[in-house]
């Protein structure tokens, strides 16, 4: 095998959570039969210097914690990757495997330093290169209504479970084992694991123990249904999910909380109402600084990111118009986070780049089937399909 064959795999979900592999199966276990491969800890996640509110603590105000994270972004961690490059093979190009939002770090990569770019992968991840965040919070709330949908098909005695809930949420101050406050819309929240094929299951399972018996008879929400819901909200560890998400996507602009400011667009999600109550999913408001215990103490950082429009420019267009290493990605056409339209318009613009649009899989195909998924976009790349 030659040495030269290294894979640099960028893997953090937007929640910068870092997922080592405890064993060579699935997509690592293919990657290995040609590559060594590289497990990025992007910055700020693993065992990089941790972003978390305990760290930046130690910073002396707001405006000290926003400039510090503003060096976090998709072009940062491709500096450190080709810093990294050409530590272990000088001049060398390496092959990509970007997954989510490592998919939009694969892209900036494109952007930036081609040269150290042998071949790209790219699973659930290409964004739209000039698209305002506005545009991508209207394009997901659309989609996020129609995983709403679906789950109730398939679970319509939910859809008096999730009514009952929220009304007890609106009623009760309710706080979670780990101090953070319950709220009806943080409950909500839930939706983010829809677009993962596992999705509905875990939530659905997670709801029918919401509810037990108190001493007086009244319906108090369950301690272990707190405590699991708390498990599968991970933004008091992981921090930058919620602080950067929005800011993903900006270049030269302010999202200037752009979630929270298109909801009232979309009237299914309000809480009002005697029809289904619908989830949200990969968006990021203000009140999550008031909710989750570690986000308060980096409320007013929060404001000033979501107020800045210093943000560069992350897509070199003239740049990616001319490319010429081969780009190889699956598109999953009922993607709930990255919208499928936004990236076929980037390939459309982007030269060398071959698309493998799918509903076989949601956005976690690499994780239920990697093997498949990885075999089939290696072929693709070397133009054997």
């Amino acid at each position: 095998m030659p040495t030269c064959r290294i894979w640099c795999t960028f893997r953090a979900d937007r929640g910068l959570v870092r997922h080592a592999p405890l064993s060579p199966s699935g997509w690592l276990g293919r990657a290995l039969q040609d590559y060594r491969v590289l497990l990025l800890d992007q910055r700020g996640t693993g065992r990089s210097t941790p972003v978390t509110a305990q760290t930046l603590a130690y910073l002396p105000d707001a405006q000290a914690q926003a400039d510090y994270l503003m060096h976090f972004r998709a072009d940062a961690i491709v500096r450190d990757a080709e810093a990294i490059r050409q530590q272990l093979i000088g001049e060398q190009p390496w092959t990509i495997l970007g997954q989510s939002y490592g998919g939009f770090c694969a892209m900036h990569y494109l952007s930036a330093a081609p040269q150290g770019l042998r071949q790209v992968l790219i699973t659930g991840g290409i964004p739209s290169l000039w698209r305002p965040t506005d545009d991508v919070y209207r394009a997901t709330y659309r989609r996020v209504a129609d995983k709403n949908h679906l789950y109730y098909q398939r679970y319509p005695g939910d859809v008096v479970r999730v009514r009952a809930i929220a009304d007890h949420l609106l009623q009760n101050d309710v706080h979670l084992p780990g101090g953070g406050q319950l709220t009806a819309r943080r409950f909500l929240q839930l939706g983010l694991q829809f677009g993962m094929s596992d999705g509905y299951e875990a939530v659905h399972y997670l709801l029918e123990d919401a509810f037990v018996a108190g001493p007086q008879g009244q319906a108090l929400l369950n301690w272990n249904f707190l405590c699991h819901l708390e498990q599968m909200q991970n933004f008091d560890t992981n921090p930058i999910y919620a602080l950067l998400h929005e800011a993903c996507y900006t270049q030269g602009m302010a999202s200037q909380w752009s979630a929270e400011r298109l909801l009232p667009e979309f009237p299914a999600f309000a809480l009002e109402g005697t029809g289904p109550v619908l989830f949200t999913g990969e968006m990021v408001y203000p009140w999550m600084f008031d909710c989750y215990t570690q986000l308060r103490p980096l409320k007013a950082v929060a404001e000033l990111l979501a107020q800045t429009d210093a943000w560069p420019a992350l897509y070199d267009l003239e740049r990616l118009s001319h490319n010429t290493v081969p780009v190889a990605a699956a598109v999953y056409y009922d993607d709930m986070y990255v919208p499928c339209e936004f990236s076929q318009e980037t390939a459309r613009w982007v030269p060398n780049m071959r698309l493998w649009v799918t509903n076989e899989y949601e956005h976690n195909g690499l994780r239920a089937d990697g093997g498949a998924v990885l075999g089939r976009l290696l072929a693709m790349a070397r133009g054997e399909v």
